[in-house]
């Protein structure tokens, strides 16, 4: 009976075996093609990104380059303008040299009629009105020529100011319409930046385990000062050293998930509550808040994240999350708060 016992549980093991064995290959099997899957969806995205940048830049240079015609045109715009206040100033003193001239041949007509008692005089006055007329129909004639090519010179700067009027609203309107492709292609970085940020935050929650005293507001993760910091001090406890170490670590895995391409910093936010403060190592709040923001930058950088996707701010009391002045205000407004942002 033992015999036949030892028998039946090697056949029962042999039965099972084949089977499970088959199971783990499956699963093995479907683990690699999720993997491939995931890095042809990420070769797929970088490409994209690439291609929106350079299609960015493009937009940019254009800009630029109607900016610079634009400016031209002003600047033609302007000197032609210039050119047609001065030749209607000198019209202007033409009619009236004109006028002057005409008011000379009356009196001397005038003249002449009142020496009609003196023959003499009279063949003088005639000769000399004579020669008078003659210089006045001359440079009357000379003006007449004047104000003729002064008529062209102004019909041509209008017509010229109408082109120029012409070609700045042309480049106006194409550069409204870059402007909107700009808008739609920073509106793209920025729905890009905030799924980084979206998905730094949750990984960061699930990090530190959600506790009540780290929590996510709006588009920044807020530590509660106590979390880090003694009141009054800039020094992190060991506690808050280990959630700093947390934090460096998800931002570096962070880091090889976003593109090179895009300018990202995390922003570290230092403020303090409404009570002032005032020794020898923190005049005020200002320094105090700064000093703690500087103490986290400090230890992400020594747990590996790069010092240039890093910015420290100091807020002192004056971005209070809570306005009473109760202690509980007072201890929600005593806070480090991280955003990612671009520079």
């Amino acid at each position: 009976m033992p015999m036949a016992s030892r028998r039946r549980h090697r056949q029962d093991s042999a039965d099972y075996w084949p089977g499970f064995v088959d199971a783990m290959a499956t699963l093995l099997l479907v683990i690699i093609f999720l993997l491939s899957i995931f890095m042809l969806a990420q070769f797929l995205l970088a490409r994209e990104i690439t291609g929106r940048d350079n299609a960015l830049s493009k937009l940019q240079a254009e800009i630029s380059e109607l900016t610079e015609i634009l400016s031209l045109e002003r600047s033609s715009k302007s000197s032609l303008e210039n050119d047609l206040a001065t030749l209607k100033a000198v019209l202007a003193a033409t009619e009236i040299e004109q006028g002057a001239l005409r008011q000379t041949i009356l009196k001397n007509q005038l003249d002449s009629k009142k020496n009609a008692g003196n023959i003499a005089g009279i063949s003088n006055s005639l000769s000399d009105e004579r020669r008078v007329k003659a210089q006045a129909l001359s440079q009357i004639e000379i003006l007449n020529q004047q104000i003729t090519a002064l008529r062209r010179q102004l019909a041509s700067i209008s017509a010229a100011l109408g082109n120029s009027e012409k070609s700045r609203d042309l480049a106006k309107q194409r550069i409204k319409n870059l402007g909107k492709r700009l808008n739609i292609a920073l509106a793209k970085r920025v729905q890009q930046l905030e799924r980084y940020r979206s998905d730094f935050f949750e990984n960061l929650s699930k990090i530190l385990k959600k506790r009540s005293d780290i929590r996510v507001v709006g588009d920044r993760f807020v530590f509660q000062s106590e979390v880090l910091f003694a009141k009054g001090e800039a020094t992190i406890n060991p506690e808050g050293k280990e959630d700093i170490k947390k934090l460096g670590r998800a931002l570096i895995e962070l880091q090889d998930q976003i593109p090179s391409e895009v300018n990202w910093v995390l922003r570290v936010d230092g403020h303090t509550d409404a009570d002032p403060i005032n020794t020898e190592q923190f005049p005020s709040n200002w320094e105090l808040s700064a000093a703690r923001a500087i103490a986290v930058v400090r230890h992400l950088i020594a747990e590996g994240v790069p010092a240039n996707r890093l910015v420290a701010a100091g807020f002192g009391e004056f971005q209070p999350l809570d306005s009473g002045d109760s202690v509980e205000a007072y201890r929600r407004n005593r806070r480090i708060e991280l955003k990612l942002t671009e520079k």
